[in-house]
């Protein structure tokens, strides 16, 4: 009898990959292609919703011929995918109105702040769980509907479809027959009730989005529908939000369990079961994925920058010449660094919520280098995840034994020991860090009926385990160095 075999996608802020899965949930191929980042203007990033599709076809195809395998042994789809990120589309001619406006994108603070001032924050919050902010896509939809010539139009007209990533490669290997998302990447739109799991009328009517652009929602392992490869149908039957795949790839069933994915920013989620609770410390309430006729929940705290300043110190000051370089030229500063980097490019995440915020560096002297800046930049993303971790543990009460850790820069030895430093918990690294794209490829093979959820656990190798070392006096005073540094990169803005 021949294996059978999962295909999972993962569409990311910088790169479209694919990957192929064994019944044993080994990984036995990987392709992955960068996609160009385009900024029209300070503060807006663009990507091109074409190149994402061919880039994501591409390395479908490339996947399927190296790993030397026969379709109709491909018996499910996986899609994971940068959240928030909208595309509205022509579902005529299939082409998009406007270039994919990005998760990171502040064109839209001046709606948010209108919002405000309607008075719709509570609401919001109390509808969604998410904080009014221009990184949800909400006021994106509202952007290009009020400043692209012809989209109301257009809109009213029926003409326009609108999707988060997942949707748009969606409708696209369906053959444009579906136009669906999933409930986690549908609860981070800030226009979906995430109580009653339907659309909300008042947010749909303050930013002026009619419903008729909107997907249907439904569960994250599920069958949406079928790619046909050379004649052979593939279920897509996995649909998760990036975070919420990652939380899934790492096995958090449990209520209270944790994982912080290390990417172009930086995701801390706790799963809290099946019952809604709201954060008072400026954390997201969120749904973690929809599976077996439940619905469950988590707490979510968002670093915009994290290996997006790393990239900075690649791109923008030519400073390293790769990522995995950070780590040695880090090593070269020995004791404590007197530098501190907010990299506060894009504003303030959770739990501080400031969209005026910019980046900053303290603590410069006449004899800082480059590796006091380079190490400053990867401290700066232990210190951002005990920011989301202290409110995470203040709202749910519970502390936390352990934090599962993967993402790109969970690699780097130096960053993870200095986490578990900061948290005074064990980091555990997974052998297998892509466990954002494996999560994908568990609720597609949980809905084809390749594996049962509790296998999933016995999948799970830890690599390697992070233990503190720090005492409680130098990890409270490394911090309140931090926070310092912080405060003083808040409002820069007017």
């Amino acid at each position: 009898m021949s294996k059978k075999y999962i295909l999972a996608l993962d569409q990311g802020t910088t790169s479209s990959r694919a990957i192929i899965v064994d019944e044993k949930g080994t990984i036995v191929g990987m392709e992955q292609q960068e996609i160009q980042q385009i900024f029209p203007k300070s503060g807006w990033v663009e990507h091109d919703a074409l190149e994402i599709l061919e880039t994501q076809l591409s390395t479908l195809k490339k996947v399927i011929q190296k790993a030397t395998i026969s379709n109709v042994d491909i018996v499910g789809l996986g899609i994971t995918n940068q959240r928030e990120t909208t595309v509205i589309w022509n579902k005529n001619t299939g082409k998009p109105i406007y270039n994919a406006i990005v998760w990171q994108d502040k064109r839209t603070v001046a709606v948010c702040e209108t919002l405000k001032k309607e008075g719709l924050e509570k609401h919001i919050k109390q509808t969604t769980g998410l904080v009014v902010d221009a990184y949800f896509s909400g006021t994106k939809i509202h952007w290009i509907l009020e400043n692209v010539p012809k989209a109301r139009k257009e809109a009213d007209k029926g003409n326009l479809l609108f999707g988060t990533i997942d949707s748009w490669l969606l409708w696209n290997l369906t053959d444009k027959k579906v136009h669906a998302t999933d409930y986690s990447n549908a609860s981070r739109t800030m226009l979906f009730d995430i109580k009653n799991l339907c659309w909300d009328d008042t947010i749909l009517a303050a930013l002026n989005i009619p419903k008729s652009i909107l997907p249907e929602v439904k569960p994250s392992s599920f069958h949406f529908g079928d790619y046909v490869l050379d004649g052979h149908q593939i279920p897509i039957a996995g649909i998760a939000g990036d975070q919420q795949a990652a939380l899934f790839g790492q096995a958090c069933f449990k209520k209270g369990e944790a994982k912080n994915t290390y990417g172009t920013g930086c995701f801390l989620l706790m799963n809290t079961g099946t019952e809604l609770q709201f954060s008072k410390n400026g954390l997201l309430t969120t749904i973690a994925w929809g599976i077996d006729n439940k619905v469950y929940y988590a707490l979510e705290g968002s670093v915009f920058v994290a290996g997006a300043a790393i990239q900075w110190l690649r791109d923008g000051l030519q400073i390293i010449k790769s990522a995995e370089e950070s780590e040695a030229f880090a090593k070269e500063v020995k004791g404590e660094n007197p530098v501190i980097v907010v990299p506060a490019f894009a504003g303030l995440g959770a739990p501080y919520w400031d969209m005026y915020a910019r980046g900053a560096i303290f603590g410069l002297t006449r004899d800082t280098g480059k590796n006091h800046l380079i190490k400053a930049t990867l401290q700066s993303l232990a210190y951002q995840t005990k920011d989301l971790l202290v409110a995470m543990q203040n709202d749910a009460e519970t502390p936390l034994t352990s934090l599962k850790v993967d993402g790109g820069a969970s690699a780097n030895n130096l960053l993870m020991q200095f986490q578990a430093d900061m948290l005074d918990v064990v980091v555990e690294r997974p052998k297998i860090t892509e466990t954002t794209i494996m999560g994908a490829a568990y609720l597609a093979g949980i809905c084809v009926g390749l594996w049962k959820q509790e296998e999933i656990l016995s999948h799970r190798k830890i690599e390697q385990e992070f233990t503190p070392k720090y005492t409680s006096e130098k990890r409270e005073r490394l911090y309140k160095k931090w926070l310092k540094a912080l405060e003083r990169s808040k409002d820069w803005i007017d």
